[in-house]
């Protein structure tokens, strides 16, 4: 049903240059995110829980996890020179650590 609903999002959902699509994969475990130019068909920047400098080596909740990765997609993202996304649920619920994912992005500096 999600991947039903992440083909539905994707239908109006496109990133370009000049606004990539911050697109969001959520596992039981692990929460992702890439910053894509599907013009060029191109990941610009990512994160992910699985990387070491994005925990920092803490224990942290699902919840933190996501909003550390979230700041740290924004970083590299700002790094680059992009400041604005559209944001890509990946057909899950704007709740929870997805949401904590694209406020922590927002108050990092994406502008989505």
């Amino acid at each position: 049903m999600r991947e039903i609903r992440h083909q539905r999002v994707r239908r109006t959902v496109r990133g370009t240059g000049e606004r990539p699509r911050l697109a969001v994969f959520r596992s039981l475990r692990h929460i992702y995110a890439q910053v894509i130019d599907d013009e060029r068909g191109v990941t610009l920047a990512s994160a992910n829980s699985e990387q070491v400098s994005v925990l920092g080596g803490e224990t942290l909740s699902k919840s933190d996890v996501a909003d550390r990765v979230g700041s740290a997609v924004a970083g590299r993202a700002l790094e680059q020179g992009i400041n604005k996304v559209v944001f890509d649920r990946g057909g899950y619920r704007y709740h929870g650590r997805v949401k904590m994912l694209g406020e922590a992005a927002r108050k990092a500096g994406l502008d989505f």
